[in-house]
């Protein structure tokens, strides 16, 4: 029997834009296996971003259920929201959110600090996930001294610190020339097949899709396709 992660049921959310209500997702219902590399793909505007945001609790849901590993993420309160995101999930972003007066090592630890980790205990395992993205000659570096895809390999270590069972990427290779993009994805495919976490990339590259188990496509504010042989009209 299949070991889902991810379940979301019936999840709606409506921005407010002035007099004008947008209706950014419209009833979205995924599963997400355990250890399954899923690309969220479609047009600009159609509520790919919107909808990582809502499964993994950064924004609140109109209505509907978010289940991750057995937990309803939107019955937490605010600070165990929080708390849980930052002890079970992993974020990547195109625009990297590293701080710009830390190091590479520095930037990798400071969610360990954060969750109350032992310096020391959190300084071995910053460098151990430096090591595996290949960047343990880079430690002291200041993003601003790495090229793109070093700094994307610092978020990736970044993410994976924790050891989480998710890693969220909004865009991972959007930043980045091809050749780099694809040295990202290997990395991002060979981490999931050896940790077995589980990925929810959005992008609109379709190398990157063509990387992942399946791709689920969006329009509308609605998945049109699940990537499973479930299709239906947006």
């Amino acid at each position: 029997m299949p070991d889902s992660i991810i379940t979301a049921t019936g999840i709606h959310k409506t921005y407010d834009i002035g007099t004008v209500k947008v209706n950014a997702l419209r009833g979205v219902e995924l599963i997400v296996e355990r250890g399954e590399m899923v690309a969220i793909m479609g047009p600009s505007g159609c509520g790919k971003t919107t909808m990582l945001n809502c499964l993994s609790g950064l924004d609140e849901i109109d209505s509907g259920q978010v289940v991750i590993d057995g937990v309803v993420l939107h019955d937490l309160p605010d600070d165990d929201r929080s708390d849980y995101r930052a002890r079970n999930m992993g974020f990547v972003f195109q625009l990297y959110n590293l701080l710009p007066v830390l190091s590479a090592v520095e930037n990798v630890e400071l969610p360990l600090l954060v969750s109350g980790v032992n310096p020391s205990e959190a300084r071995r395992r910053s460098m151990e996930l430096l090591e595996l993205v290949g960047l343990t000659e880079r430690a002291q570096h200041l993003p601003g001294e790495l090229s793109g895809g070093q700094r994307q390999r610092v978020t990736i270590a970044r993410a994976l610190v924790n050891q989480p069972s998710i890693v969220w990427a909004d865009e991972p290779t959007g930043d980045l020339d091809s050749e780099t993009a694809g040295e990202i994805m290997d990395l991002m495919c060979k981490l999931n097949v050896e940790n077995g976490q589980s990925f929810v990339l959005v992008t609109h590259s379709d190398d990157v899709g063509a990387r992942a188990h399946r791709i689920v496509r969006m329009r509308d504010g609605s998945i049109v396709d699940d990537g499973n042989g479930h299709v239906t009209e947006a």
